[in-house]
């Protein structure tokens, strides 16, 4: 179990940083008044999207297995608010992708402002799982 754990940890941690840093990546796109900084802005966006999907997946997959294969949180109620937050954060990174082709699009309609506060929404829902998984209030 203690494999798996790491390896759910692990990917957790490499999901987050991509959460972390791909709406920063479109805090600098939405100011980027130049054809050649979006390009690379807009390739950088994509390589980090495209890499941090299969470590979401991997992530959630690691997860399942301790929750259903361990039994590790089965019927309690933190458990079951860290599973929703968990979808929060699953809608987020589509979220992400639908940014992510809107850029590609050229179709923007945000300022730099609104990924500015969009960027912080992992930061919340990590924090309400953390609370959740080390202090297990409920």
């Amino acid at each position: 179990m203690l494999w798996v754990k790491t390896f759910h940890i692990l990917f957790v941690v490499s999901w987050f940083a991509g959460l972390f840093y791909l709406p920063r990546i479109y805090v600098n796109l939405a100011q980027a008044e130049s054809s050649d900084a979006q390009a690379l802005l807009l390739g950088m966006a994509q390589r980090l999207y495209r890499f941090m999907t299969p470590l979401a997946g991997l992530a959630l997959i690691f997860g399942l297995w301790l929750w259903l294969g361990y039994g590790i949180g089965r019927a309690q109620g933190w458990m079951h608010a860290k599973l929703s937050l968990v979808l929060l954060l699953v809608v987020y990174h589509g979220m992400c992708r639908h940014y992510l082709l809107t850029f590609q699009r050229q179709a923007n309609r945000h300022s730099h402002r609104f990924f500015r506060a969009f960027n912080e929404v992992p930061v919340l829902l990590l924090l309400l799982i953390l609370i959740l998984v080390v202090v297990k209030p409920f």
